[in-house]
């Protein structure tokens, strides 16, 4: 089975599918793997590098599309490479399905089975799997190392011949992976901390990091996947009230709030800026998603009143070498939890092919309910 890693096209996108250091796992059951030249060279992987981890190097993209039976890749299809994958292959990759739907349909005219890997269901023997996790630990640490390059203060706070000089107060605004990193790493630089959630089991987590939790805990905030959810309009008022007295005391906002396929919750009213003292900072993980502030602009850094706020998207790629290690990890453990002797032995009766599965046998069978592998097609 020939298993094709393209390289990236979309602007920005530094990371790539497979490392060499996980080409073995492959080669070992059986598979070939064929990577695009210069696929990982952003992210500081060479091609001699994978043809000594046993991969094959191709020149460009339509040689490393043709004969494939498995593309992997980070980000979702454009068009023309959708119209690259060969008819009845399978493609694994972030695929946004509730935001692409289109693309699904496109998928399904070729006969594609694609697996969207943010559908990885959230259970213990998918761990190694959960790229939505590895990715977000990335970006937590990257939004921490970004508010105190952003910010005209100390993290730390410092005994000096000139002073003592107080430590920066960090607030983070949600504390799943993201945040939890997020609160890690600013705590590692000196800050004082808190953080806000409204998940019943996130308050054990920040107080685990020696941060301060000050947020609500609601069962109904949080599905059965431990994912957030949408609250009520009376939880969210009190949210707000009680989010615009920890905002202006703030020197750096993180906010990390999410819910899976809907818009991010906004949490930051252009008020609460307001009410912010010059020189702080808001980075805001969620600009990918629309952004938990209100003033928030996808890609661009702003200011309000002397208050920068940074919508950092895609912050993964922004460590493209530990990204695409860990990323790598988790396609490669998914593929091979899909490949038995060498080929796709598709068993729709196994929850995690089931839920990630987003096309298969001409069809969109995202959303749809599927009950078993005869079923399926």
């Amino acid at each position: 089975m020939n298993v094709a890693v393209p390289k990236e096209v979309l602007p920005g996108e530094t990371r790539v599918a497979l490392v060499p250091e996980t080409i073995s796992q492959l080669t070992n059951a059986g598979l070939n793997v064929t990577v695009e030249s210069g696929a990982g060279a952003a992210a500081g992987f060479s091609d001699d590098a994978y043809r000594e981890a046993g991969a094959a190097i191709a020149a460009g993209p339509a040689e490393v599309y043709a004969g494939a039976d498995v593309v992997l890749k980070v980000q979702r299809p454009l068009d023309d490479e959708a119209d690259r994958i060969p008819e009845g292959a399978a493609l694994i990759s972030f695929l946004s399905p509730s935001a692409n739907p289109s693309l699904l349909e496109r998928l399904a005219a070729r006969r594609v089975t694609a697996f969207a890997m943010e559908l990885i269901p959230r259970i213990t023997r998918a761990q190694k799997m959960d790229a939505l996790s590895s990715q977000a630990t990335v970006a937590g640490y990257k939004a921490a190392l970004i508010g105190a390059n952003a910010i005209g203060k100390f993290f730390p706070m410092l005994m000096t011949a000139a002073g003592t000089i107080p430590p920066a107060r960090v607030l983070v605004l949600g504390a799943g992976v993201a945040g939890l990193q997020a609160i890690a790493t600013a705590r590692r630089l000196g800050a004082v901390v808190q953080a806000f959630d409204i998940r019943p089991a996130a308050k054990e987590q920040v107080e685990s990091l020696g941060a301060t939790f000050v947020g609500l805990t609601l069962e109904e905030a949080e599905d059965v996947s431990g994912y957030a959810k949408q609250v009520s309009e009376d939880v969210e008022k009190k949210e707000r009230e009680l989010l615009t007295r920890l905002v202006a005391e703030a020197d750096v906002v993180i906010t990390t709030a999410q819910v899976p396929g809907k818009p991010a919750p906004r949490l930051i009213t252009a008020a609460m800026v307001d009410a912010m003292r010059p020189g702080s900072v808001i980075v805001d993980l969620a600009a990918d998603t629309g952004g938990n502030c209100e003033l928030t602009e996808p890609g661009k850094q702003v200011e309000r009143n002397g208050v920068t706020i940074v919508g950092f998207t895609n912050a993964a790629a922004s460590l493209p070498t530990h990204a695409s290690q860990m990323y790598s990890r988790n396609i490669a453990a998914l593929l091979l939890h899909l490949v038995k002797d060498g080929a796709l032995a598709l068993d729709f009766d196994d929850e995690i092919t089931r839920q990630c599965c987003v096309t298969h046998g001409g069809e969109v069978v995202y959303g749809k309910p599927r009950e078993s592998a005869s079923a399926a097609g």
